[in-house]
C-alpha cells in the first residue's frame, strides 16, 4: 500500500489545484451546455443550406489537437488577436488567466454536448412534438416542455463527459491560460509540472485524485445514459 501514501498525505495534495480544476470545468461545460444544446436543437429540427457544414464546424474540436484549438484561439482572442483589443477595451485580457483556462476548455468540451444533445433531440417521437404544435405551442414550447424533458438523459449524460473532458484538458489551455501555479495550474498541468521537476509523489497523488474524479463521473455518465440510476437496493 505504500503507493498510497502519498495521496494519504496532507500535504501533498494541493486542493486549490483540485478546485481550480473543477472551477474550469464547472463553467465551461455550464457555457457549451447552453450553447450545444440549442445549437443542437436548431440544427436537428430546422434544415437550411450549409448544414452539413456547420455541424462538421461544431465536432471540428473533437478532432484537431488541442495545440490546434489553443493557436486558433490566440489568433481569435489574443492581445494581438482578432477581438483580443476589441476585448482589451472592456478591460477583458484572457492569455494567462483563468478566464482563459475556461474558454479553452468550453471549445473543447462543446463537441461532446452538442452531439449528445442532437443525438438525444433526433430520437424525441416527432409524434409528440406536432401533436404539441397542433395544441397551439410554439416552437419554444414545444422544445422546452416535450423534446427537453423526454431527451434530458442523453443530454445530461453527454454533460458528464464534457465536464470529465474538462477536468482533463491540457494542450489548449496551456496554449492560452499557460501554467501558473495558483492561477491557471489545473490538475492536468500540476501533473505535468510535478513530473517534470521530478516529484513523483506529487505527481502520484494528482494522478489518483484525477482518475478517481472522472472515474466517478464516468460511472455516473453511463448510469444516466442507459437508464440504470438507481437509489434503490441492487443500485
Amino acid at each position: 500500500m505504500d503507493f498510497l501514501s502519498p495521496l494519504l498525505t496532507a500535504g501533498t495534495l494541493k486542493v486549490s489545484v483540485i478546485l481550480l480544476t473543477l472551477k474550469v470545468a464547472g463553467i465551461a461545460t455550464a457555457v457549451s451546455s447552453v450553447l450545444g444544446i440549442l445549437t443542437a436543437w436548431c440544427i436537428a429540427r430546422r434544415p437550411f443550406p450549409g448544414r452539413t457544414w456547420v455541424d462538421a464546424l461544431c465536432a471540428l474540436p473533437l478532432v484537431l489537437p488541442p495545440t490546434v484549438i489553443g493557436y486558433y484561439l490566440i489568433l481569435l482572442v489574443g492581445r494581438r488577436g482578432l477581438l483580443g483589443p476589441w476585448l482589451a477595451e472592456f478591460g477583458i485580457n484572457l492569455m494567462f488567466s483563468w478566464e482563459g483556462a475556461v474558454v479553452a476548455a468550453t471549445v473543447v468540451v462543446f463537441p461532446l454536448i452538442y452531439k449528445s444533445a442532437r443525438a438525444a433531440l433526433e430520437a424525441v417521437d416527432h409524434n409528440l412534438e406536432n401533436a404539441a404544435r397542433t395544441l397551439g405551442a410554439s416552437e419554444w414550447k414545444v422544445f422546452l416542455r416535450v423534446s427537453l424533458p423526454l431527451a434530458w438523459r442523453g443530454i445530461l449524460a453527454g454533460v458528464m463527459l464534457a465536464f470529465a473532458r474538462g477536468m482533463g484538458e491540457f494542450g489548449a489551455t496551456l496554449m492560452i491560460a499557460g501554467n501558473l501555479p495558483g492561477r491557471t495550474q489545473t490538475l492536468s498541468l500540476a501533473i505535468y509540472s510535478a513530473f517534470q521537476a521530478g516529484d513523483d509523489a506529487q505527481a502520484l497523488a494528482l494522478v489518483i485524485a484525477t482518475s478517481l474524479l472522472c472515474m466517478g463521473v464516468l460511472i455516473l455518465a453511463d448510469k444516466l445514459a442507459t437508464g440504470g440510476l438507481s437509489f434503490g437496493r441492487g443500485a
